[in-house]
């Protein structure tokens, strides 16, 4: 499926015009990503790690990864050179699920948003892509002003959207929606009245996007409904659910930010 939101290894490697960011990151050791890029990564690009740049500082409620603060984000991104119009391409090798929090993000403080390298940088490298080591160099800009996120809600946010009828959906493992097994949060189950889409089902094996017939079936019916509101664990891996769903246009959708780690730190 050809789609404006991605970008191949070929045509990366003929638009030198992109800011590139590197999403690369593991839940289980933190500092994985960034020794990767320091390993190797597509030359010129800047690497962005999902917790220190990524996300807020963990508080009580708000989840593992709360979201950065608007202005925290817009300074981050000035300081790679980025504004709200600059074109911008990110990758990770997690079947997209950390580079499409960064596209979340752009997107929902007005930026322009990032196209995803499909496939990851394994698609890179299977392309025969060059690679670079150490840091890319930073050429800054002015910060732009910013508003507050759109298209996302809090826990009481997502009560009244849930009040109003809006279709929540579970990205997480089936396993982990039905409470059979918690291997991150205290507290194993789902948010009531939510439905299960795993947001690996949007890509295949190699980390690319399925077709527009299939990911059509991996949402079936649920395209029809008035509201979705997506969560996960974190807030994290929602994001390439909403990413798959804008793909076939609905962009509309809300993200529930704390998702179930916010949510079961209430109970």
């Amino acid at each position: 499926m050809l789609t404006p939101m991605l970008i191949e290894a070929h045509e990366l490697m003929d638009a030198p015009e992109l800011v590139v960011f590197d999403c690369r990151f593991s839940l289980a050791d933190p500092d994985a990503g960034r020794a990767d890029y320091q390993r190797g990564h597509i030359p010129g690009a800047h690497y962005l790690d999902l917790n220190r740049d990524l996300a807020a500082p963990v508080a009580e409620h708000g989840g593992r990864h709360p979201l950065p603060r608007p202005g925290d984000l817009a300074a981050l991104l000035a300081r790679h050179g980025v504004g709200p119009d600059t074109a911008i391409a990110a990758y990770d090798d997690s079947r997209f699920a950390f580079a499409a929090r960064l596209w979340w993000l752009l997107r929902a403080l007005g930026y322009r948003a990032p196209r995803l390298l499909n496939g990851g940088y394994r698609a890179w490298l299977e392309a025969g892509g060059p690679v670079a080591t150490g840091v890319s160099p930073l050429t800054p800009c002015e910060p732009a002003a910013t508003g507050p996120f759109n298209a996302c809600c809090d826990i009481e946010g997502l009560r009244v959207l849930q009040g109003s009828g809006a279709l929540l959906v579970d990205s997480r493992e089936e396993r982990r929606y039905q409470g059979l097994e918690e291997p991150i949060d205290p507290v194993a189950g789902h948010i009531p009245g939510a439905v299960n889409r795993p947001w690996q089902g949007v890509t295949a094996a190699d980390g690319t996007l399925l077709s527009e017939a299939g990911l059509r079936a991996h949402w079936g019916d649920l395209l029809e409904a008035e509201q979705l509101v997506v969560y996960c664990g974190s807030g994290v891996t929602a994001c390439v659910n909403l990413f798959s769903l804008a793909v076939l246009g609905r962009d509309d959708a809300t993200l529930y930010a704390g998702s179930w780690s916010d949510w079961c730190s209430y109970l």
